[in-house]
């Protein structure tokens, strides 16, 4: 299939994706892109993906991005769900440890750079996991962020060059803890600390009442988007 077919069967699927459920959309893309891949991060979204997959299509590679920097809830949470659905993740990590990463780029880049320090520990290692394949899913949600209100649940992802479907973006929070409960899913135990989107222990924190749920990412500056998903 050369781009201008996948353009259009886009166009044409996004209309119809508008409405259909995310098991739908999911089986679709299983079937249609049998090279296919999930990024997980482990939070509720994307647990949630993971539980719907296993049930969907549980051959279809689920990788996580391990910055060397994750909480350690974060990779108990991962090593519960490995078990749980006898899963084996695919860790894709950065070209550098962190220790060389802060000799080369100064201690803590995180504070004096946070965009620099994503791109090293998330985009590129992402850039070069995506190009092993046709298509990928996320867990990104329409309400999370304004750089995420125009998200389809089916699109052409410019940024990495592949198919990229989003089949929770028309889902609330609420739906995706209704979904959690009634399926009696294992999620990251931060979620229930004040931790609503949960990214690297140095650049989150917990979310206060009344604030904004993605307030605990890079929130000593104007950052909102980690560099993985383009607005």
């Amino acid at each position: 299939m050369n781009l201008l077919e996948k353009e259009a069967l886009i166009q044409e699927r996004a209309v119809h994706f508008e409405t259909a459920p995310p098991e739908e959309i999911m089986a679709w893309a299983a079937e249609t892109f049998p090279n296919l891949t999930f990024a997980c991060s482990f939070g509720a979204e994307d647990v949630v993906i993971v539980d719907m997959l296993q049930k969907i299509s549980p051959s279809t590679d689920i990788f996580y991005l391990d910055t060397d920097f994750h909480f350690d809830e974060t990779y108990e949470t991962r090593d519960r769900i490995a078990s749980n659905y006898n899963l084996e993740f695919n860790r894709v990590s950065p070209q550098i440890t962190p220790e060389e990463q802060a000799e080369q780029y100064g201690p803590e880049l995180w504070k004096t750079s946070p965009n620099t320090c994503c791109n090293i520990r998330k985009v590129e290692p992402l850039t070069q996991i995506l190009s092993k394949y046709d298509a990928w899913i996320t867990g990104i949600r329409r309400d999370q962020a304004p750089t995420r209100a125009n998200a389809k649940m089916i699109e052409y992802d410019t940024k990495f060059g592949l198919v990229k479907f989003n089949p929770l973006a028309a889902w609330t929070s609420e739906d995706v803890w209704n979904y959690i409960k009634a399926n009696n899913i294992i999620y990251n135990p931060l979620h229930d600390q004040h931790y609503p989107s949960i990214g690297c222990k140095y650049c989150t924190r917990p979310v206060m009442e009344g604030e904004d749920p993605r307030a605990g990412r890079w929130s000593n500056s104007e950052k909102i988007e980690c560099g993985l998903h383009q607005g």
